[in-house]
């Protein structure tokens, strides 16, 4: 399918969507897509750039390039080998072997630009990429932010009390958010009288067994999506913004949502280990606290520190802000993307 978008042609490629995101059926995905690149024919074209996950997909990209002579840039949004060795219990074997995979086709591109400082550490120690191919390009928030909002309006809205501490997980629910923990964390609130209420935003494959595990928890919501327009309100309106990981995973990924929170300037609570990528985020952002994965009494112990404490709330909102301002901005972002496609274009010549 052709279309045109702000002046820009692309052309969209059908493949296989899986019913269930499991690792077999996302390979399955990614192979069908990558299959479609090899029998297409391309434009004369400067530079390819490819995302990573897809991987498979990546890497038949980079054999279509090099039949071309064309340069092909990897940007690296999530470490699939890390992925399967902190979050799916895959085998040694497996994971050895898709790290072993990995690891080629990074190698065989032009140039690769990861997301975090410690994405780029793995991708030079463990996955033998020369360290002058591989550059860090920040993601940035796409969310507008209002100047203001009518907070009592947007909380009456959502159904949530004035007295209330509203403590809002945003985005995807699967296994790596380890979203029981806060389900875990309602349950020692409501069952102490807390005024924390904890609301779990957005949808994922693991909904449905969340929902059936809070039954008769009384001070825990969920919210389907929102709008774009509902969205960063309903984010504003809250009192706390949290992070959740599953004990174990540290270097993964980078949560897409802290850009979004960031740029909100609500305080920010991980629940997280305390030496991944997630936690030092945190910590180079000042935006909020970290406590331990898996330790739902900690995450309500911060959650109510943070609201007994309005200074150090501010305190973290206003250095997420800044954060998200300098660097996490969209100019910066776009400004680094230009200089690293132009340097693999001139690759070649």
């Amino acid at each position: 399918m052709e279309q045109h978008v702000n002046g820009v042609s692309i052309r969209r490629l059908r493949h296989r969507i899986p019913s269930v995101p499991k690792f077999l059926p996302r390979i399955h995905m990614e192979l069908s897509y990558g299959l479609r690149i090899l029998l297409t024919k391309w434009h004369a074209s400067d530079v390819a750039l490819t995302i990573s996950p897809a991987l498979f997909a990546s890497g038949m990209t980079v054999l279509k390039a090099r039949s071309t002579g064309t340069p092909v840039g990897i940007w690296v949004q999530d470490l699939y080998s890390r992925g399967l060795e902190e979050t799916t219990g895959s085998s040694l074997l497996v994971s050895r072997a898709v790290k072993f995979i990995e690891g080629k086709i990074l190698r065989s591109a032009t140039g690769v630009t990861v997301i975090h400082e410690r994405f780029r550490q793995y991708v030079v120690d463990e996955l033998g990429v020369s360290a002058d191919k591989v550059h860090v390009i920040r993601n940035w928030s796409h969310i507008e932010v209002p100047e203001k909002i009518d907070r009592e309006s947007v909380r009456e809205s959502l159904g949530w009390k004035v007295d209330e501490i509203i403590a809002l997980h945003a985005g995807n629910m699967g296994v790596k958010q380890d979203l029981g923990n806060i389900i875990e964390a309602a349950r020692v609130a409501f069952s102490s009288g807390s005024k924390v209420r904890f609301v779990l935003l957005g949808d994922g494959n693991q909904r449905p067994a969340l929902e059936a595990s809070a039954e008769g928890v009384g001070n825990l919501s969920f919210l389907a999506p929102l709008s774009d327009a509902n969205f960063v309100p309903a984010l504003q309106a809250a009192d706390v913004l949290l992070v959740n990981e599953l004990p174990g995973v540290k270097e993964m990924s980078v949560p897409s949502k802290l850009t979004s929170y960031f740029a909100t300037g609500q305080p920010i609570i991980a629940a997280t280990e305390p030496d991944s990528a997630t936690a030092d985020e945190i910590r180079a952002s000042g935006s909020g606290l970290h406590v331990q994965s898996g330790k739902p009494s900690e995450l309500l112990a911060a959650i109510e520190e943070l609201a007994s404490n309005p200074d150090l709330a501010t305190k973290c909102s206003v250095s997420g802000t800044i954060y998200a301002q300098t660097i996490l901005s969209e100019k910066r972002a776009i400004d680094e993307f230009a200089i690293w496609l132009s340097s693999l274009k001139n690759s070649v010549n």
